[in-house]
């Protein structure tokens, strides 16, 4: 009797000197954070003139962003017109599609996707597709499936007007 009565002042008077703790743990609002993470409604998007080019420089630029993720573990130097960090000095983030989409000389091409090869010979070239519906595509892809899982590119933000341009002529040149 005389042991618990013994652990239960030395109980009572550690608690009496214990710190309230609650104050030290972090409760974020999951609400604000979804909300904040939302991308918003899907967008049309209409193709600026001169978008779709065959320039070696954005076709470059486009096979760039399409085969690597993020500026900080992206392969080989930026090519002309594109840098590995933002103005910040930021990785930027790059488009990664090789992850889900195959494509000539692909490494580690991805079978989640549709597979982009010869996309120019398939698609553009018999009329099935035009570069507005790639554009599109890329720019924000929930047009004509609401239920991808694609990236939604330009209406986050995440790439502007002319790296969707790049991506989209790299897609539809023809790779030798």
């Amino acid at each position: 009797m005389r042991k618990s009565l013994m652990m239960t002042a030395v109980l009572a008077v550690t608690l009496s000197q214990a710190a309230d703790l609650r104050s030290a743990i972090e409760v974020p609002n999951a609400s604000e954070i979804i909300k904040k993470d939302l991308t918003g409604p899907a967008k049309v998007y209409k193709m600026p003139a001169g978008c779709i080019t065959d320039d070696a420089d954005a076709v470059a630029r486009g096979a760039y962003i399409f085969h690597n993720l993020n500026g900080s573990k992206a392969k080989g130097d930026a090519p002309k017109g594109l840098a590995k960090k933002l103005a910040d000095g930021k990785p930027k983030q790059f488009g990664n599609c090789v992850a889900c989409h195959n494509i000539e000389k692909a490494k580690g091409g991805g079978n989640i996707g549709p597979d982009l090869s010869n996309y120019h010979e398939f698609f553009i070239k018999t009329g099935t597709r035009d570069h507005q519906f790639v554009y599109q595509k890329i720019a924000d892809p929930r047009i004509d499936n609401p239920k991808t899982h694609m990236t939604v590119n330009l209406t986050t933000g995440l790439f502007t007007e002319r790296e969707i341009c790049d991506i989209a002529s790299y897609v539809v040149s023809i790779k030798k």
